[in-house]
Formats: C-alpha cells, structure tokens, sequence
C-alpha cells in the first residue's frame, strides 16, 4: 500500500480542531492558547506531520530560506575554507528551521545577469556573504531591504553585521610561537594587504615583533601577491629568497595555502623545514595535516563562524529593528613539525 503523507487536515481531525487554528499554530500566532499549542504539537508528532515551509510562508510571508553567498574563487579544493563555513552554517540553519540556499557570484565587477535567483524571486529572509566580494553584490542585497550578516569580511563605511575571527590575536600567537623558539628573523608572506583579514594579521604579527624590540623588515615582508593560494606561497617565498644579503630564519605566512606553496618552494631551494627555516601558517585547512613536514598554523574553528553568522541573521530577522553587530570568533595556536616546536600541542588561544 503506497504511502500516504499526512496533511493539515488530519491534524485538524485527530485534534479535532479547525484547519485556521492548525494554521495559527504553525506559524506561531500569539492569539492560541497554551493548551492548545501542546495539543496540536503532540498530534503533528504522532503522526508525523511535516508542514510545507511555501504553506507556513503564505501567513508569515517569510520564505524560511536563508541566501548563502560567496565569490566562484572561494570554493577551491586546495584551500577548503568556505566550505567549512557553509557547513557551519547549514547545520545551525536547521535548529532554526530555516532552508540555506547557496550561490556563488563573480570575484570582480557586478554583473547584473549572474544575480542570484533567490535575489531575483525574493525567495530568502536574509543573507549571509562570506570572504571578500564586490561591493556592488553588498548594494544588491541591501537595496532589496534583506538583512546581511558578512563573514571574515567588514564593510568600513555601511554599519553591516559581521563576523570575524580574532586575525590580529592569532597572528600576535603565531610571531610569539616563534619568537619564543629564539627567532628574531622573520619574514611574513601575504596576499592583498586591502582585505581586512591579511590587514589585520599583519598588524598583529608587527605587533607581536614591537613587543620584542623588533620592528618588521620590509623587504621581508612579502606582500604583493594578489591571491593567497599555494602557486602565491611559492612564488612570494622565492621572491623572499632571492634578495641578496640576510635571510629569515622563520616564516608566518597569512594562510596556510600560502604556507604550503612556501614549503614547496623551500624544498625546491634545498632548505630544511624546520631546521633551515620555521614556518607557520594561519587557518588549520586539512591539506596541512598531510604535508611533509606537517603545518604548524593558527586553528579556526570555520563551521563555528558559519554556526554564528545564522545565528546574528535570525536575530536581525525577527528582531523589529536591525541591530549592528560585530563577534571575533576566538582562534588557537596549533604546534606540529614545521615550526620545531612542541610537536601537536595547542599552546594557546585568543581571547
């Protein structure tokens, strides 16, 4: 005998209620009583009724979808970050009851025809952006009156909600992790200083050599790469040593995809990992773990910034009146083979 989905209607009949007062129910209408609401929840889960989200939507006029946005450049294999975070963020999205739908735009200007369907169809309650994006995909949600939650990204100038991870503490960690083995020579390799992110890990990491009475050697600070994948790792460390004169003893670069074309480049120059050169990188991306020697690196915990980054959306949706905020997700420090240290500990975490 085929199976047969139960429907509102049976609800109504095992209640004996009316198929209106079901509906008040579901959409969670302030006039039903206490009573009233036990019993029918007690009947939708002896019969185990589900509602359609487009059914609960007509009353609520809300779609029960939440927009997951991100550029085509950060869904890469060698560098898993987002899709952590998407993760994070899917998971969190069902104790709420909410649908994430995801879409990726292009990484430079705004073109109109690649608007997201969800956009178009006004088919979400709000959205998340994750990384870097064109500020013309932020005017394109804002203008739609949709409220935004921005991950490892901060707009300067639009008050927008965000949420970051704590770059500044965790690079501070990782110079002190490696300042503290004795190393007064390190150099630091990056992507573009314009993301806040980079921005902010390289204060923390000049920070952390001031606190020392070092100041940062520019000419070993290696910053011009307009990617942060591993073929940018490589090619800033061979860029680092090929100057002529002094060479650091240590590395911290800005992400660990970076730090792992670093070491590629090293062994291609015949330098040792760690003997010759200390290296950390910043992320904790799986790819670290099976690297020869294995990535000392600055642990995120990514599904946790997916988890939050709902969490502050459905404030700023059922809120009456949008709220700004900003959460520093905190970071550790995560000790193995290619800086010389304690090997696989985890020395310390930001506040």
């Amino acid at each position: 005998m085929p199976y047969k989905r139960p429907t509102i209607r049976d609800v109504a009949k095992k209640t004996g209620l009316s198929v209106s007062t079901i509906s008040l129910v579901l959409n969670e209408h302030e006039s039903v009583s206490d009573k009233t609401r036990r019993n029918v929840k007690q009947a939708i889960t002896d019969l185990k009724y589900h509602p359609r989200r487009s059914a609960r939507g007509l009353a609520s006029r809300t779609s029960g979808n939440i927009g997951f946005i991100l550029t085509e450049d950060h869904f890469l294999q060698a560098e898993p970050f987002y899709s952590k975070v998407f993760l994070g963020t899917e998971f969190e999205a069902r104790r709420h009851e909410y649908y994430v739908l995801l879409t990726t735009v292009s990484k430079g200007r705004v073109d109109l025809r690649q608007t997201p369907r969800f956009l178009l169809e006004h088919n979400v309650d709000g959205i998340i952006i994750a990384g870097k994006i064109s500020h013309g995909w932020i005017d394109e949600c804002l203008r739609r009156d949709l409220p935004v939650v921005l991950i490892d990204f901060e707009e300067p100038v639009r008050r927008i909600s965000t949420v970051v991870i704590d770059n500044r503490g965790g690079a501070r960690m990782a110079a002190e992790h490696l300042l503290n083995l004795g190393h007064t020579r390190i150099g630091f390799l990056a992507g573009d200083l314009k993301h806040p992110s980079i921005a902010e890990r390289a204060a923390g990491f000049k920070e952390a050599l001031r606190t020392h009475g070092i100041d940062a050697r520019p000419e070993w600070m290696i910053t011009d790469q307009r990617e942060t994948g591993i073929e940018n790792g490589a090619a800033a460390a061979r860029q680092l040593f090929a100057r002529p004169g002094d060479r650091p003893t240590a590395i911290f670069a800005a992400n660990d995809a970076m730090a792992i074309g670093c070491l590629q480049a090293l062994k291609d120059l015949k330098m040792a990992v760690p003997k010759d050169v200390a290296l950390v990188g910043f992320d904790d991306i799986e790819t670290g773990l099976h690297v020869e020697p294995r990535l000392s690196t600055v642990h995120v915990n990514k599904e946790e910034l997916g988890a939050i980054a709902v969490r502050r959306l459905v404030e700023l949706m059922t809120a009456g009146s949008p709220s700004l905020t900003r959460t520093a997700a905190s970071v550790d420090l995560v000790v193995r083979e290619s800086s010389g240290g304690l090997m696989g500990s985890v020395a310390s975490k930001s506040a």
